[in-house]
């Protein structure tokens, strides 16, 4: 579930951003210097021992250009006009999927306050931003320079900079504060990075606070040094009872969804089945998040019921990871329909018996389940965790309100203040994204009433994203509709992600000792399933 509208970029940007400190020495490698003064140079992103991102870029005096590749994400090319004073004054991006199939391009021109998107022909649309904005590419180290390297420009310990993001099409306030010696810290609405430099302005190294990714800068010419983004694994572990399938899942939209399938091993005829369902925003088929190293909690699901004789079916949601298909106008009911087309794909298969399946969904997952149970009466139950029973403008609300509340940089008598800045900013995202419309205004309780389906809701009590009353309130919608087979458990202890958490922010997700749902609310689902396929 996206955290609020008001900062989806800028909680992608923490997971994708949040590095530890690097020593000088390891991190100080000069960027090469051609003959033209063209530098040159690379920024290497390492979760533990994984490598999640490499960008490689090239910087001339009025001209910046790069390839920021990330595992799952696929490729994204940027090409910048820059001005004698740090700032872009055009900026074209082209998005490439990890699979090669689905490109998208993109210019952005800025014009005072104003900027002139272009998404192709006749597809242009004008955002006003604030005058003196520098543009922000997530994940991009090479843009973050650029930040840098435009506060020197204009001079002074504290640098207030308006940030308009590239991905959210949404302007923040970010500030450049000098910390001593050749470190900074850059501050973006509820953001911290800090970042090392040298003289002249090059970033070195950096750091959000409580993140597990290790940010290197390298020498162009060290092409020993380029690792390549290692693939996820999705094998079935050493002697598991089970098998596991890379499938191809065709969708009535023309592109396909790639994920896999695992089966148990064991079986006398067809199998009972589920298919998992992502929270909000791009995942790949365990749904892992950047930056909580070791979460994977579909993966976890799908051993746990495979060893259970479940077969499970997992997918990287559309134009993310290996599965094609364009997300920018995708809405909930549109990915409703991506379920149905892995439900479809499952009943072609003789393996499996198309008349025990069953649905489980994280978050927004927890919307679509309820959406496709109502218009698939057959299916045996569905599973919703953390899912929601009120409509989105109140959960988004409600996570702008505790963010504030929470934040210590922001005084008492500015809350206010800085709530009505964040609702601004939301009715703007509702009228210009999609996703955000639709999630916005959809009531959950509209489809709940008309499910017959079994349910079994499963709620973290610190949940800070999807309020716990939650739960409860979803139950008593289900079976106001007249369904009879409703079971709910709250979990105390735990957040959003299923994981122990004595506060439940999304904030110190990163940082909590143990990134593995634990066994009763693993052993919740795999009973409520098992017993209800028979």
């Amino acid at each position: 579930m996206r955290t609020t509208t008001t900062t989806t970029s800028l909680a992608v940007l923490v997971a994708a951003l949040g590095v530890a400190v690097v020593p000088h020495g390891d991190a100080g490698a000069q960027a090469k210097s051609s003959s033209q003064g063209e530098t040159t140079g690379s920024f290497i992103m390492r979760q533990g021992a994984d490598t999640v991102a490499v960008e490689n870029f090239e910087r001339s005096r009025n001209r910046l250009h790069g390839v920021i590749q990330t595992r799952g994400g696929g490729k994204g090319e940027y090409t910048a006009t820059v001005t004698p004073n740090e700032l872009i004054s055009r900026l074209e991006i082209i998005a490439t999927s990890v699979n090669g199939q689905n490109t998208s391009r993109g210019v952005l021109t800025f014009v005072g306050d104003t900027v002139i998107a272009e998404a192709g022909p006749g597809k242009v649309q004008r955002v006003t931003t604030q005058r003196g904005a520098e543009a922000w590419i997530n994940p991009s180290f090479a843009f973050a320079e650029l930040l840098v390297r435009h506060a020197r420009t204009v001079g002074g310990n504290v640098v207030q900079i308006p940030l308009f993001t590239a991905q959210g099409g949404r302007t923040i306030p970010a500030t450049v504060t000098k910390l001593g010696g050749d470190s900074l810290a850059i501050t973006a609405a509820d953001v911290v990075l800090r970042v090392h430099v040298d003289a002249s302005g090059r970033l070195l190294s950096g750091a959000v606070p409580a993140q597990g990714v290790v940010v290197t800068r390298v020498e162009s010419g060290a092409t020993g040094n380029r690792p390549q983004l290692s693939k996820p694994d999705y094998s079935a572990p050493a002697n598991a009872p089970y098998t596991s399938e890379e499938v191809r899942v065709p969708s009535p939209g023309g592109f396909t969804l790639v994920g896999t399938l695992t089966l148990p091993k064991t079986q006398s005829g067809p199998v009972p089945a589920v298919v998992m369902i992502t929270g909000s925003g791009p995942n790949d088929r365990d749904e892992s998040i950047t930056g909580v190293t070791g979460y994977r909690p579909f993966r976890q699901i799908a051993d746990t019921l495979g060893r259970r004789g479940i077969a499970v079916l997992r997918l990287d949601d559309r134009g993310f990871g290996a599965s094609s298909g364009d997300p920018s106008q995708a809405t909930t009911a549109n990915l409703a329909d991506d379920t149905r087309a892995a439900l479809a794909y499952l009943r072609g298969r003789r393996d499996i018996d198309s008349r025990r399946l069953f649905l489980i969904g994280h978050s927004e997952g927890g919307i679509i389940a309820p959406l496709v149970a109502w218009t698939d009466p057959s299916l045996k139950g569905i599973v919703l965790l953390a899912g929601a029973a009120r409509p989105g403008m109140d959960i988004m609300r409600a996570q702008n309100r505790y963010n504030i509340q929470t934040d210590t940089a922001i005084p008492a008598a500015k809350r206010d203040s800085a709530m009505k800045a964040r609702e601004v900013m939301l009715n703007a995202a509702v009228s210009s994204q999609p996703w955000t419309r639709y999630f916005a205004t959809y009531d959950p309780a509209t489809t709940a009433r008309k499910v017959r389906t079994p349910v079994l809701i499963l709620q973290g009590g610190n949940d800070r994203q999807v309020s716990p009353d939650q739960a409860e309130m979803l139950e008593a919608t289900f079976r106001s509709g007249g369904n009879k087979d409703v079971t709910t458990r709250v979990f105390p202890g735990l957040n959003h992600l299923f994981l122990t958490d004595a506060s439940g922010s999304w904030s110190g997700y990163a940082s909590l000792p143990s990134k593995q749902v634990g066994p009763d609310v693993l052993g919740a689902i795999a009973d409520w399933i098992a017993t209800r396929s028979m």
